[in-house]
């Protein structure tokens, strides 16, 4: 009998998925409706049956579902069940009992018709007849029980023929709506998952075509020879098949990406939006494309009238591009006179092909989302995103054709103006000037004219520039200097740059073996990058240079060189991390990213082996689960993690997933998932998360270093909360009231930590976090903080036997650093 009702109510609660929206509709109309019909029996001549205490009852019920939200995490999985059992109570019982206490009338028959309906509305036919009988079967049992004189309403018997026709009729027009809607569901997916098949079949035979080369460029395999030469030519060939290949697999992830966007309506995030060159982004837009074979590369010229820049996402804008020049070339091969233009002029990109052209009606519906003119197993979504994508840049996107002709797609930017443009530049000139401060260069080229402009742009950075004409000449500073960047062309005679940088990275040099090096060329940047990255560069810039780029591309750089930096540095070693995924091939890739990093890697494939995993072991660092497994899923694994013991409450979690919807997203957040990365994983994304998750728990590995040697101001101090300071004249606090507060705190951290006294110690290290936030110094506030939360969390002193040392050397680091400070500021103002 129990499995017969858990299979009937599985059939209520697949009624309301993925989402309960019409319950919540339903308990909405339910808390405005019955009050309302309520205060209807006071205006009434005669008022009948007062149905006060029931209607309170319902109106109760009603509100414990409004608020499911504040419900313990335990009761939520029985939200569905309890909206079973309230729906049948405020409607067919209820609404009954009041009906036959009332003994029947116009009205009573009008509001058990309602509550028919609205039942009909709420629940399947099955559930439908279970909660009508149950309900109104109750309803009239507890008014032969409570009532004196019970009597059936004639009204009542009469009309149950038509409620019955009603109810018959009824359901069958909902099933068969039903029915009809699953068929258009059915054929929206069919159309979906034939259209993303459609779109991926370019970039997969691209792939298919780029493995087939490398495959004939390969040597055969011989058993008796050791080593089997490769010729220098056949080396490029095989960088440049897996260049294409590579990019070709790029062009892929962005056809899903963009259409599970725009099924979903996921808006560009105008935060990421950079300065950027709408000239070099169609350049990149030309070069990179996937053509077919070399005529159809022939049919596309790029003019370059007049350059501008704008505000928005080069991704975006390439994807937006490539979609217009496929649309182009689709047409392309039945007018083989036909080219396809591509002009950059006055805020504008055009996109003109002399193909069949489109009609006036078909442009109409040109960008509407599932509209696809002429192709078969077009997605229909490509020029929604566009038009999408240009509206969030603050532009748009038109289009102009004539049948027989011409189609012509035009983008429309905003314009900047010089001044903005200008403030934009200053921007980031002075955040990289703040993160480089003290840093030292050297530049690398044989044209003396780019080394020089190169330099120039760097100086004015106030950074250190060294230079060097060839690779010889840059090995001998190398060996010389220690540099924290090395930009190098990579065309050079004598030694090119990927020689240098490859004995760079041997450790010929060993006090620059971890420099971060950008490469800079003239060749197309999807075909060097492959070799480039091989040869150790952490970053590609194209040439002409222009101060923008280079300065986004070094610091990218950076950025790529501590996540290197990271791993050859082992920095989590003697960590232990749990991996979970039930797909082997991504486990595998994850974890050779982490065992590279120093970590002691655990692999399972399912929720039920994780848990059993981290019952088995008490010490563990992170958890790195896929959302989507069979079974148990990445959320109910998290779910349950949270409900271990109590130091796996803060275990860092960190989830993959192939695409997290904003609801998956929030629903991970709510129960603990600390951060998601898209599949394909990337090591240094994954460094990053894990890193940064990992540091909320422990004292962070990067600020414990920071304490061990004299930093840079950059590295020490909040510089945005230095200017703070300044603009609100609260400078000789700082050395008044603040650096005194916080030597006095660390005196008394020190005193406690000595007689083991958590609680005064914990307490102290809350109010030394506080005042060196306040104070603006960033790294003494990391550093604490990373002593202070196992301490709070897990009783848990710090394991290095060093770290009240390191605090008060970091202490004296950044007192030293803010007094000079000051000073600097009082001669500034004195002079």
């Amino acid at each position: 009998m129990a499995s017969w009702f858990e299979r009937l109510f599985g059939h209520f609660r697949t009624y309301h998925q993925p989402s309960p929206l019409l319950l919540r509709y339903m308990i909405v109309f339910g808390l405005v409706g019955f009050p309302l019909m309520y205060l209807v029996r006071f205006v009434r001549p005669s008022s009948g049956f007062d149905d006060f205490a029931l209607r309170a009852l319902v109106m109760s019920l009603l509100l414990l579902l409004a608020i499911r939200n504040h419900w313990p995490e335990r009761l939520r999985a029985c939200y569905l069940h309890a909206c079973y059992v309230t729906m049948t109570i405020a409607l067919p019982f209820a609404l009954v009992f009041t009906s036959l206490k009332n003994g029947g009338g116009t009205a009573a028959i009008g509001n058990t018709f309602m509550a028919v309906f609205l039942l009909m509305l709420l629940a399947d036919w099955r559930n439908f007849i279970i909660m009508l009988v149950t309900g109104s079967g109750a309803a009239a049992g507890l008014y032969a029980l409570t009532d004196p004189n019970p009597q059936v309403p004639l009204d009542y018997v009469f009309r149950l023929p038509v409620l019955l026709v009603s109810v018959v009729g009824g359901n069958l027009f909902k099933f068969a709506l039903e029915q009809a809607t699953a068929e258009r569901v059915r054929q929206a997916y069919a159309s979906l998952a034939g259209s993303i098949a459609h779109e991926m079949r370019n970039p997969m035979a691209q792939v298919r075509h780029s493995l087939e080369r490398i495959g004939q460029v390969l040597p055969v395999s011989r058993l008796q020879e050791k080593v089997q030469i490769v010729s220098r030519l056949d080396v490029e060939r095989l960088h440049r098949h897996v260049a294409m290949g590579e990019l070709a697999v790029q062009r892929g992830l962005q056809v899903i990406a963009m259409t599970l966007d725009e099924v979903n309506d996921k808006p560009l995030d105008p935060q990421q939006f950079a300065l950027l060159s709408a000239a070099q982004v169609c350049v990149k837009a030309v070069e990179e494309y996937g053509y077919d074979n070399d005529q159809q590369r022939a049919k596309v010229n790029l003019q370059l009238h007049n350059d501008f820049f704008f505000l928005g996402s080069e991704t975006t804008l390439l994807f937006v591009l490539f979609n217009l020049m496929k649309n182009a070339l689709y047409y392309l091969p039945i007018c083989p006179d036909a080219r396809l233009q591509i002009t950059v002029t006055d805020c504008q990109i055009g996109v003109r092909d002399d193909g069949p052209g489109m009609t006036s009606d078909v442009l109409k519906s040109l960008f509407e989302p599932f509209r696809s003119v002429g192709k078969i197993g077009g997605t229909g979504l490509g020029l929604a995103y566009c038009r999408r994508a240009m509206r969030a840049f603050g532009g748009d996107i038109r289009c102009e054709s004539v049948v027989g002709s011409h189609t012509e797609f035009t983008l429309m930017f905003p314009p900047l103006s010089p001044t903005a443009i200008g403030m934009r530049r200053t921007a980031l000139m002075d955040q990289a000037r703040e993160q480089w401060a003290g840093w030292r260069f050297l530049v690398v080229d044989d044209d003396g004219l780019l080394r020089t402009s190169t330099g120039l742009l760097l100086q004015s950075l106030d950074l250190t520039v060294d230079d060097a004409a060839d690779g010889l000449q840059a090995l001998d500073a190398l060996k010389a200097q220690r540099y924290d960047g090395i930009v190098m062309d990579l065309n050079m005679p004598g030694m090119n740059g990927y020689e240098l940088a490859e004995r760079v990275r041997r450790g010929e040099v060993p006090v620059n073996q971890h420099s971060c090096l950008i490469a800079c060329t003239s060749e197309p940047g999807f075909l060097t990058r492959l070799k480039a990255e091989n040869a150790g560069f952490d970053g590609l810039v194209s040439k002409p240079v222009d101060d923008v780029v280079l300065l986004s591309a070094i610091t990218q750089a950076v950025r790529t060189s501590k996540h290197k930096h990271w791993s050859v540095t082992a920095w989590l070693s003697g960590h232990r991390v749990l991996l979970v995924d039930d797909s082997s091939w991504n486990r595998a890739a994850v974890a050779e990213y982490l065992r590279h990093a120093g970590a002691l890697v655990i692999e399972v494939d399912s929720g039920p082996a994780a848990l059993s995993e981290l019952n088995h072991h008490n010490e563990w660092h992170a958890v790195i689960l896929d959302i989507q497994m069979p079974g148990m899923s990445g959320i109910e694994l998290a779910r349950a993690i949270r409900a271990l013991d109590s130091h796996l409450k803060t275990l860092p979690i960190l989830a993959t997933t192939a695409y997290a919807s904003d609801d998956i997203v929030a629903e991970g957040r709510a129960v603990g998932v600390g951060g998601f990365l898209i599949k394909p994983v990337e090591a240094p994304q994954l460094c990053q998360h894990l890193r940064t998750l990992m540091t909320e728990r422990t004292a962070s590995p990067e600020v414990v270093a920071v304490a061990d040697a004299a930093l840079s101001a950059s590295t020490l101090l909040d510089a945005r909360r230095r200017e703070g300071f300044q603009r609100i004249g609260m400078v000789e606090e700082l050395l008044k009231d603040y650096l005194p507060r916080i030597d006095l705190l660390v005196e008394r951290l020190t005193a406690a930590a000595k007689e083991r006294d958590l609680q005064q110690s914990t307490d102290v290290l809350h109010s030394l976090m506080g005042m060196s936030g306040e104070a603006g110094a960033k790294a003494l506030h990391l550093f604490s903080r990373g002593i202070y939360i196992p301490l709070l969390e897990r009783q848990q002193w710090p394991q290095d036997a060093d770290w009240l040392a390191k605090l008060w050397n970091l202490t004296q680091l950044t007192s030293r650093e803010l007094r000079d400070w000051v000073e600097k500021r009082r001669s500034t103002i004195g002079e």
